[in-house]
Formats: structure tokens, sequence, C-alpha cells
């Protein structure tokens, strides 16, 4: 059975303009894949840029949201899901996430990071600035599960070299 890749997008609410297009950018590529973009649902930052990119592609988003309403969420989420859990839905985005790209952010996209790894799920570092060459990231990025990228086009093929999108036939 083919099953739909879910790529996590993980970043911070208030980025550049540089970030922001890179993540408008990678939104789309996701969409292009007919993957399904998921993110922390918000209308500020990687966030919302990821999602308005997959949107305006015409790919399925989904926003796992801290509050206990949709008023922050992003117009470009199609599947918004209510949480109330603040930052604790930080869980939800990461395991349910077939794959994590991590973009610029700060303590929770680096709590995302850990996280993923933490459970054996591959990240992509795309503008995070964390040096994977030493603990507690080289083994990670020894064991295939750690990546850095400079663009979302490297973050793309990246992940369909990994074995889930292999196995899964989860490629357009």
């Amino acid at each position: 059975m083919k099953r739909t890749m879910v790529v996590g997008v993980m970043g911070g609410g208030s980025v550049g303009r540089k970030d922001a297009d890179d993540a408008y950018r990678l939104g789309r590529l996701i969409a292009e894949n007919r993957w399904i973009l998921l993110n922390g649902g918000r209308n500020a930052g990687i966030m919302a840029a990821s999602a308005k990119g997959a949107s305006e592609a015409g790919g399925v988003t989904v926003g796992i949201l801290p509050d206990a309403d949709a008023t922050h969420a992003s117009p470009h989420i199609r599947i918004p899901i209510i949480t109330g859990l603040g930052n604790a839905r930080n869980a939800i985005n990461v395991l349910s996430s077939h794959v994590v790209v991590a973009c610029a952010g700060g303590a929770g996209t680096l709590s995302e990071i850990a996280l993923a790894l933490k459970v054996g799920k591959p990240v992509v570092l795309m503008n995070f600035d964390a040096n994977i060459e030493e603990p507690p990231f080289a083994g990670h990025r020894q064991k295939g599960r750690l990546f850095r990228v400079e663009t979302p086009d490297a973050a793309v093929e990246t992940i369909k070299g990994f074995p889930y999108v292999r196995q899964t036939g989860a490629l357009p």
C-alpha cells in the first residue's frame, strides 16, 4: 500500500526574510512531491511561510496548534488540530511526522530536534545553526539520522533518500 509522507517543518515564529522565503519554497516542494506538510499551525514565521507555500501549490497542510482554539492559525492550514497543550504539542508535531525539517528557530525548534532524534526520526537541519560534528549531535549524524542542508531543494533531495520513502513508495 502506498502511504503518504508527512514532512514536519519546524521553526521559529519570528524569522528573517531569507528564512521565510526558504520555508515558503520548502512548503511548495513538499506539496509538489505530494507529501503532507505538518507544522505548528500558527500564522507566524516558518509555520506561516511553509504552509503558504504548500497551500499555494495545492498541497495538504496540517497545523498542530498549541491553543484551545484556532484563533492564531495560519489561513493556509487546511487541517487545524486544536490541542490546548501549549509547548507540549511539540511531541505531536514530531511523532506525527515521518521526517522533521528544522528551519531557523529557537528553543522550541531545538526541543523538536531533540525529540525527533530520541525517537529515531530523521532530521534535516536547514538554516538551523547547530554543530552536528559535536555531541550531542555527532552520534546521530554518524547513524544517518541527522543532516545539514543549505537550501529547500537540497532538503527535499535528502528526504527522497530516506529508507521510509523508498520502502513505502511515498514518492510521486
